[in-house]
């Protein structure tokens, strides 16, 4: 992509917000995943990163966290299957020595003008990568999860407004509000925190992967603020949700969404 996106390797600076803890990030690889193990590298997490088979970005992504004096695994695996998130939950625990922070960021996209060219395989392939591997993630990193732990979910502006080249996508980000709000209520007697980070147009690869060229040009300039976030801007919502910072906060959304107000 050009410009690169950016991942807040040269910018973000820690203060040990997540001293000692571990985090596994589905979808880490690239895009806001990266920044998110980024920032949390640098505020003194070990980070365990899953994706599907973009090898050469995972290394990229384990070469900034370890840079920032923390440990990566760099996993590989279809999110959208559960023997692979708890294959992952295992290596994860096994090589940190324990997990505090789930982060469910993983997920696809692809552009439909009506919902008769929604395909039964595509439907469900995007209702896999993006809702089911939330259930399988967490289902399987519950019993590693102490009092304290946090569960950060990453859903979409597209679930508050819709998008009508997107319909499936968007209905994958509102089933994940949904879920953060059950699944934080359901845990909230554990001290276990559930909350979601919902972006609006962010430049990451899936954009350049997903829409036309001349959508791609004028990515984010319909928001108030007239251009798109970069991945780094988004990263410190997290750092937020998954630290002490947010203690009294469960079922909760950030909108990091350049001034779109979606009232939710």
């Amino acid at each position: 992509m050009k410009p690169q996106p950016e991942s807040g390797e040269d910018s973000y600076r820690g203060s040990g917000k997540l001293l000692g803890k571990a985090a596994i990030i589905t979808g880490g690889d690239s895009g806001i995943g990266r920044a998110v193990a980024v920032a949390f590298a640098r505020e003194g997490a070990d980070v365990a990163i899953v994706y599907l088979n973009e090898h050469q970005d995972a290394r990229e992504t384990t070469r900034m966290v370890e840079e920032a004096g923390r440990r990566c695994i760099a996993i590989a695996g279809d999110v959208g299957e559960p023997d692979v998130c708890h294959e992952a939950v295992e290596r994860a625990v096994r090589e940190l020595g324990r997990m505090d922070i789930v982060v469910n960021n993983a997920a696809e996209q692809h552009e439909q003008e009506s919902i008769e060219n929604i395909t039964p395989e595509q439907l469900l392939k995007t209702f896999q990568t993006n809702i089911f591997s939330c259930f399988y993630m967490v289902q399987a990193a519950m019993r590693h999860l102490g009092e304290g732990a946090a569960i950060i979910n990453t859903t979409s502006v597209t679930a508050y407004r819709g998008s009508d080249h997107l319909i499936d996508y968007a209905s994958t980000k509102g089933a994940i509000v949904a879920f953060t709000r059950s699944l934080a209520t359901n845990l909230a007697e554990k001290n276990i925190r559930v909350n979601a980070v919902a972006p609006g147009p962010i430049w990451t690869p899936l954009i350049a992967a997903s829409f036309e060229p001349k959508e791609v040009k004028k990515f984010g300039s319909d928001v108030p603020m007239k251009r798109a976030g970069q991945p780094a801007e988004v990263a410190p919502s997290f750092v937020f949700l998954a630290s002490d910072d947010s203690i009294y906060m469960t079922g909760q959304v950030l909108h990091p969404n350049g001034g779109e107000v979606v009232n939710g």
